[in-house]
């Protein structure tokens, strides 16, 4: 018996060495791979394919909530006579100094932006974009342009509104007063040199801004936000599409925006617009 466990374990001692050094040297024979040192793998960052919110980081759903209820507004003023025309087209003048060069009268163009504050054609932009018009037209977002006319104005807070004779428009939504905040990202949308409707986003840097000599009445967000001429009167949107604000005035020393903007709280425009639709005016105690 004991010959016999002497034989049986010299036997397992031969096959194990045998399996080792096939193992070590030949291990083809046994079916199986080398396995590739990990110091060489490559991982790669798999996109989540579950994310609900393909969208997460971009502004596109605010803008498409706002846009349709920002307008361009493009005004014509008609242009002062030359008080010597009627000297110059006389024939003995004519006779002398020969035709002089045509003095047609052309009107003076300039264009700005509007915010849709109500489905029945109520629109809120600046005092200053409509103060000298003689004839305003409203661009919607759609294409489509209707003629407008004044309901009221406030010199003193630089907000004005219109009225298109047009039902079922595109209202904006206006957001908490108490829900704005320093470090907010904000959307400036508007009509930037008469170019088309344009967005640009930025954060609120600073509130309350006041004695800036822009109003009598100043209580501006100021922001980053690009804001351009033609801007004005335009919608400071949040991240929502909710109105925070008016666009109406920047901080510049070339005509074009240098990362400071002001506009209008939406807190302060809705008391005034709602004084000028009900009443097409606004009135302020004094003593």
């Amino acid at each position: 018996m004991r010959k016999f466990w002497l034989i049986f374990s010299q036997a397992v001692t031969i096959s194990l060495a045998a399996l080792f050094i096939v193992q070590l040297f030949y291990p083809s024979l046994l079916g199986n791979r080398a396995e590739t040192p990990r110091d060489n793998l490559v991982v790669v960052k798999e996109a989540d394919t579950t994310n609900k919110n393909p969208n997460q980081g971009s502004y596109s759903s605010a803008a498409k909530k706002a846009m349709p209820a920002v307008v361009n507004i493009f005004t014509s003023k008609k242009a002062t006579p030359n008080p010597n025309q009627q000297f110059m087209d006389d024939p003995m003048f004519r006779h002398f100094f020969g035709d002089q060069p045509d003095d047609e009268l052309r009107p003076e163009n300039s264009w700005g932006s509007g915010v849709i504050v109500s489905s029945e054609g109520y629109i809120l932009t600046n005092h200053h974009v409509v103060e000298s018009a003689d004839e305003i037209e409203v661009a919607l977002a759609d294409g489509r342009n209707f003629p407008a006319r004044i309901v009221g104005t406030d010199p003193e807070t630089d907000l004005a509104v219109l009225k298109v004779d047009v039902k079922s428009l595109p209202a904006i939504t206006f957001a908490p007063a108490e829900k704005v905040s320093v470090g907010d990202v904000v959307l400036a949308i508007g009509n930037p040199f008469g170019v088309g409707q344009t967005v640009t986003q930025g954060i609120i840097s600073a509130l309350g801004r006041s004695h800036l000599g822009i109003n009598t009445f100043e209580n501006f967000i100021q922001t980053d936000a690009s804001i351009n001429p033609g801007n004005s009167g335009g919608a400071l949107i949040d991240t929502k599409g909710n109105l925070v604000g008016i666009n109406s005035a920047i901080y510049s020393r070339s005509g074009g925006s240098m990362g400071i903007g002001f506009a209008i709280p939406v807190s302060l425009a809705k008391q005034v617009m709602e004084q000028i639709i009900r009443q097409g005016s606004v009135t302020r105690g004094w003593i």
